[in-house]
């Protein structure tokens, strides 16, 4: 893994520092429906969503793909076990 700039961690400490973590038990953090478990899920779903933008060339919900064979048409619930 190739080191971060300085930057890139400013805003990831950004972010964390947004999270309020005092008094939360290990179960809330880590456990089956913990907050671990939320942000990796959306944080996933996040990468998926930019990666179908970048494929189709056209964000989601744009009328771009209209009538050009290679559109969204929906989706469906996935399972990732991490």
């Amino acid at each position: 893994m190739t080191k971060k700039s300085t930057k890139e961690k400013d805003v990831i400490d950004q972010i964390l520092d947004q999270l309020d973590l005092h008094g939360m038990t290990q179960e809330e953090l880590f456990g089956a429906d913990g907050l671990a478990k939320k942000l990796t899920a959306r944080l996933l779903n996040k990468a998926l969503e930019a990666e179908m933008d970048t494929h189709l060339g056209y964000r989601k919900h744009s009328n771009d793909g209209d009538g050009s064979g290679n559109s969204r048409n929906g989706y469906s619930e996935k399972t990732v076990i991490t």
